[in-house]
């Protein structure tokens, strides 16, 4: 996959509806929520610089994260996936692992991978044994998803953003977490290939929103060691 342009706005609860009501005639509904919206649980690593962490802080352009992610607290489907920022460009890439995988990278007993392992759990396993990658923090958020082909638009309002450190309870259906953001306030996310539709463009009325760097592994961080 190319790079692709990420924009983030902190939102409230009324731009957010305002928005969605705006969005709703032009743009689908993303294919695989049910009910209108589903949950995304993230298990993010760092190494034992906590480098990922500090390049965000120094506003490092060019950097990379990985992080292994459920949805709907369902575990049988469960992806490893690399992402990069160059530029202020984005792109991602990632493997389907197994149940049994995804607790190995948990606890740090990773099977030694072949020579046909795929790209994305070849380079985590180099940095787990050059650098000690390892995880350090779980995000989850209810996201509604909205599309539009044309530019490969991709429009998220990610509702609830929390936190946990509870990094080997990743898997369990519930889990004890914090918030990250105030009360009332989400994040809305713009990702697109090369242009956004003028019709969106307009329908979003971004000229009255502010952009923001926020990201919810860094938040997540911060939130408990400091």
């Amino acid at each position: 996959m190319d790079y692709r342009h990420e924009l983030k706005f902190p939102v409230s609860d009324m731009e957010l509806e305002l928005i969605r009501y705006r969005l709703r005639p032009l743009m689908k509904q993303d294919i695989h929520q049910k009910q209108g919206m589903y949950t995304v649980r993230s298990l993010y690593f760092d190494d034992y610089y906590d480098s990922g962490m500090r390049e965000n802080e120094d506003g490092i352009g060019n950097r990379q994260k990985f992080r292994i992610r459920i949805y709907n607290h369902d575990d049988s489907v469960i992806k490893l996936e690399k992402k990069e920022k160059y530029r202020g460009m984005v792109r991602k890439e990632g493997v389907f692992i197994s149940r049994e995988d995804c607790f190995s990278y948990m606890n740090g007993t990773v099977r030694k991978l072949c020579k046909d392992s795929p790209g994305t759990e070849m380079e985590l396993y180099a940095q787990i044994k050059t650098r000690g990658m390892h995880p350090v923090s779980i995000v989850e958020y209810e996201r509604t998803a909205l599309v539009e082909p044309r530019g490969n638009v991709r429009i998220t309002f990610d509702r609830n953003i929390s936190g946990s450190n509870q990094v080997n309870n990743f898997m369990d259906e519930r889990l004890a977490m914090v918030p990250l953001l105030p009360a009332g306030i989400h994040i809305l996310e713009v990702k697109y290939d090369q242009l956004l539709p003028q019709y969106i463009y307009e329908a979003l009325n971004m000229g009255t929103l502010q952009r923001s760097s926020f990201s919810k592994y860094y938040y997540s961080r911060t939130k408990f060691i400091f």
